[in-house]
């Protein structure tokens, strides 16, 4: 099964896929999200988000500049204030 990613900003939506797994610049550290994780919440650090969309794929990076990032049942949502 795959994760369903959403990287938004106030201007737009950025992305929004199935991909294996996100890696996301969270203010206490890095975190990623695979499909099934567990609901949580973070703020977002200045940094890159790493999108794999598969599990032998080299990442996809995007700079984000600061937000939050929320993980419920349907995926994975970054609210970023600035992406790309």
């Amino acid at each position: 099964m795959a994760l369903h990613f959403e990287l938004v900003t106030p201007e737009k939506l950025v992305r929004s896929e199935e991909v294996w797994q996100v890696v996301v610049p969270g203010t206490d550290g890095d975190f990623g999200v695979l499909e099934g994780h567990a609901p949580f919440m973070s703020t977002v650090r200045d940094g890159a988000i790493q999108i794999f969309s598969t599990a032998n794929a080299a990442p996809e990076v995007i700079p984000v500049q600061g937000g939050f990032a929320e993980v419920n049942e349907k995926g994975l949502t970054v609210l970023a204030e600035h992406a790309g």
